[in-house]
């Protein structure tokens, strides 16, 4: 799967999921550090890349933009190192893998992963 991690993620972790088989850029290596949200999704739109975020703000622009994608999906577990974050994509990636080709907004706790189709109804928002 095409990815990039947003900024205050781990970018050691882009070798560890590219150990895993998937195609990962870190906003920090591709020159987006100072990136807006918007700018950053659109780029992803573009590449048809997967977001992973720790901000809320990428959700809300897909519900306010009633966009059907890129996916996103916003990690809610602070202080994740480099390992943990991907064996917790890993196990998203895995059991949400054909909702997040077709667009998905996904977010991860401690405790459960919540998913929602793209795009979404106003019912969502």
């Amino acid at each position: 799967m095409k990815i990039i991690l947003d900024q205050g993620l781990p970018r050691s972790a882009v070798r560890l999921l590219q150990e895993r088989g998937h195609d990962v850029l870190h906003t920090g290596d591709c020159g987006m550090s100072c990136s807006s949200d918007t700018e950053i999704m659109e780029f992803a739109r573009q590449q048809k890349r997967v977001v992973v975020t720790l901000d809320s703000d990428f959700h809300a622009i897909m519900a306010l933009t009633e966009a059907d994608n890129p996916s996103v999906i916003r990690i809610r577990i602070e202080g994740l190192r480099a390992e943990g974050l991907t064996n917790i994509l890993q196990k998203v990636l895995e059991k949400c893998e054909d909702d997040i080709i077709a667009g998905a907004i996904v977010s991860v706790t401690e405790k459960q992963i919540r998913l929602r189709k793209l795009p979404l109804t106003p019912s969502e928002k």
